[in-house]
């Protein structure tokens, strides 16, 4: 028998667009006690050897002792929020006198009207709505472990009071709650009306009564069979999940003696037809296209777009760290240069300073930790020669210290190009300094400040006033500092790139040789590779006899004239 049962009796989370008011769900409960375990052995054997019929009629003549001949089996079809009555409500609810709320009364009128249809449709199982107070109560009483002698903690109680959902919100000593702004002394009741989070979650319990028959109505009897929560995304949480082919649950009850019953769960809502399912993807489809309209309508179509035949560039970036410099207090000063053909709005500032960080030790170097974000906007003109690919905007940064005495040094020049492609880029750059022979720069950096500084940040990579072929920096002495890390995240739009058949035509522009540059390099790889293979191939052939390749020259002579 311990095999055809199941074991894992945890939550399972469905998701359903369909209306929660179509939910069925059937519970189906079964007595399992000794007795039938062994009467079904029985019948089993008969069918295989066609002996125990004595033994078998022993124990079907047996089976009704202890007060439970009739009733154990039990099977019951439940819609979502269907009211059934235990033995103890309906003798409760059928006296009026005992009727206080609303709710109590419409109770009262369901049992009459269930009386003229004929009486109850269950006897053992039965329901708790989300209206009732059992409802109310498990919440407060939630327990986290599986000790029955568990106490809820302070946290626990009070998220509970909070969680618990009223239907019905009072005033306060006759006096209305906008009338008592302030309440100086809370009472603990007033403090539970008041803390109230409204979820949008609907509890229902399916019950079973696992007492004798003559005995039913008793709380202590009441165990609970399956939980159903649903929430207003279409979220349904079953505990425990329907059986389906899996074997049915199994529920020990410690009486004067040990019972043990089982019971099922299936799902049985009415599937759709497929006109029906039909109708309602054509009708979510017409509410969903409405609602699109209905969006664009608020949205507008009127989208800030560049001039034609220019390239808006977004950079956000991010100066993230310095790593490895000499001093402490460190802060980066950072200009953007812009070359020929770009240009920038008038309110955009290309230049800025970040706050100064103090160091900390990773690893084997010190590190200081910026994060400071910066932005920048630029456009790009179509009035390049078709011949040369545009300049990309340089980002050149120097990195200084400061001390407690306000003696600030430059620590480190450098420079990073925008990256050419969108998305988003990590970008170490190395930085230099300039130095001077000797010790004494070395010592007046030391103790006052100071050291040799470019007047032009530029000169870090290559001016843009520079006019002549060749730079020379002969005689000028540097030294390798630390590092300086970027992120950078870069956006690029433009109106070709909205025209599909321009993807088409030849690449002319500028913007579409942007895009084909990484597919120029590829080619232009490909064709120095079969350069240098045809260059090694002469040189071996210079490197043969002469002899040797007359000979096959008056080999292939002699082939053709045959």
């Amino acid at each position: 028998m311990a095999e055809e049962w199941t074991q894992d009796s945890g939550e399972a989370v469905y998701r359903s667009r369909d209306p929660i008011k179509n939910l069925k769900i059937r519970v189906k409960l079964q007595r399992a006690s000794p007795v039938s375990a062994l009467v079904q052995r029985v019948q089993e054997q008969q069918q295989e050897g066609g002996r125990g019929d004595i033994a078998l009629r022993t124990l079907s003549s047996n089976t009704g002792t202890g007060g439970y001949r009739a009733g154990d089996d039990e099977e019951v079809v439940i819609s979502w929020q269907e009211k059934l009555f235990s033995a103890f409500e309906y003798e409760l609810y059928k006296n009026e006198s005992a009727c206080c709320t609303p709710l109590d009364r419409q109770y009262h009128q369901d049992i009459l009207s269930s009386e003229r249809r004929g009486g109850r449709k269950n006897t053992r199982i039965f329901t708790y709505t989300d209206y009732d107070r059992y409802t109310n109560l498990e919440e407060h009483c939630q327990s986290v472990t599986t000790s029955e002698h568990e106490t809820p903690t302070f946290l626990a109680d009070r998220m509970a009071n909070v969680r618990r959902r009223r239907q019905d919100k009072r005033s306060m000593d006759g006096v209305g709650i906008r009338s008592r702004l302030v309440t100086w002394k809370p009472s603990e009741e007033f403090v539970k009306m008041n803390h109230i989070i409204n979820t949008p979650v609907q509890t229902m319990y399916i019950m079973a009564d696992l007492g004798p028959i003559g005995k039913l109505g008793l709380k202590e009897n009441e165990h609970v069979l399956c939980t159903i929560r649903v929430d207003s995304n279409g979220v349904i949480t079953l505990k425990p999940d329907v059986t389906g082919t899996k074997g049915p649950y199994r529920l020990e009850v410690e009486t004067h003696k040990r019972e043990l019953w089982r019971f099922s769960v299936q799902h049985v809502s009415e599937s759709v037809q497929q006109e029906e399912q039909e109708r309602e993807e054509i009708l979510y489809r017409d509410l969903y296209g409405r609602h699109k309209e209905y969006l664009n309508n608020l949205v507008g179509s009127d989208f800030e777009m560049p001039p034609t035949g220019a390239l808006r560039l977004f950079i956000n970036g991010e100066i993230v760290s310095a790593h490895g410099y000499e001093y402490d207090n460190l802060y980066v000063h950072f200009f953007m240069e812009l070359p020929k053909h770009w240009s920038s709005p008038a309110f955009q500032e290309l230049s800025g300073v970040t706050q100064s960080c103090r160091s900390k030790a990773d690893e084997r170097e010190n590190v200081a930790h910026f994060c400071h974000p910066f932005s920048f906007e630029i456009f790009l003109s179509e009035e390049v020669e078709s011949e040369d690919l545009p300049q990309w905007p340089v980002l050149y940064f120097e990195v200084l210290s400061l001390d407690f005495w306000q003696r600030y040094r430059v620590e480190g020049y450098g420079s990073v190009v925008l990256p050419q492609t969108p998305g988003m880029h990590n970008i170490t750059a190395q930085t230099w300094r300039p130095v001077e022979q000797g010790t004494v720069s070395e010592l007046r950096r030391f103790f006052i400040g100071g050291s040799p500084e470019l007047e032009d940040m530029t000169y870090a990579r290559i001016p843009g006033t520079f006019q002549g072929e060749r730079l020379s920096r002969f005689g000028f002495r540097t030294e390798t500092t630390g590092r300086v890390v970027f992120r950078v995240h870069s956006i690029h739009q433009s109106r070709s790139f909205l025209d599909r058949n321009s993807l088409r035509k030849r690449m002319q522009s500028v913007l579409d040789r942007l895009g084909g540059s990484s597919q120029q390099s590829s080619i232009l790889n490909v064709l120095d590779a079969f350069q240098s293979a045809r260059r090694r191939m002469q040189q071996a052939r210079e490197s043969l006899p002469i002899d040797i390749l007359s000979g096959t020259r008056t080999l292939q002579l002699e082939q053709s004239t045959a």
